[in-house]
């Protein structure tokens, strides 16, 4: 009877090094080396993996996912310049990649490139609707352009998709807040809380001198 050998799971030590035996015959395998960076990546081994994933795009130049992953890694590194790079790259290469997109308005909201950010949202909620986290981000980007009643009209779009997300409800808060309409500002604060979410303490602490007695 043939022996049946359990396969070493990917992201552990020996499938590593398998991976690695592999490239060292192959050195040009650009799936190989993509999913060695995946493994990489998973283990806590940044640095290996960014090396990793810009082999495999230097062997194979479309693979749009490995500068989708070089993204997270910079952005887990805290590097938006480079967040903005690899998405950027990843966009052009997949223009329907929405979380592309998302990813792209969050980091240039980061450097006060609103209108940059806007956009870049914007065209990640029209490839899909459903990425909840754009929206919030929406919001943010319309208040630091100071457009309020954009920044109010996008959270109650939010708060109507997914009535169950906290940071909808906080940020739409946020946008009351700024509109001076404290009343609104309070419920929507509250069902963030209710829902689990913790305010930032300040912004509660600002608010309850407006509640009504």
């Amino acid at each position: 009877m043939k022996e049946n050998r359990v396969k070493e799971p990917p992201g552990s030590e020996e499938w590593i090094a398998e991976k690695r035996k592999m490239l060292k015959e192959h050195s040009e395998c650009a799936t190989t080396n993509y999913n060695l960076g995946v493994s990489l990546m998973q283990q806590g081994k940044l640095n290996e993996a960014i090396e990793a994933f810009k082999v495999a795009i230097a062997d194979s130049p479309r693979m749009f996912e490995g500068y989708v992953n070089l993204g997270y890694i910079y952005f887990k590194k805290g590097d938006v310049d480079k967040v903005i790079e690899a998405n950027q790259r990843a966009v052009e290469l997949e223009p329907r990649y929405a979380r592309g997109f998302a990813n792209l308005g969050f980091a240039y909201l980061q450097l006060c490139r609103t209108d940059e950010a806007i956009d870049a949202l914007e065209k990640a909620i029209e490839q899909n609707p459903d990425i909840v986290q754009a929206w919030s981000n929406l919001i943010n980007a319309f208040l630091q352009k100071g457009d309020i009643q954009k920044a109010i009209e996008t959270g109650l779009k939010l708060v109507d998709k997914a009535p169950d997300f906290g940071l909808g409800h906080n940020n739409l808060a946020v946008a009351y807040y700024n509109d001076e309409n404290y009343e609104k500002a309070i419920e929507h604060l509250d069902i963030a809380t209710s829902l689990g979410f913790q305010a930032h303490p300040d912004f509660s602490a600002v608010l309850e001198a407006h509640r009504k007695v």
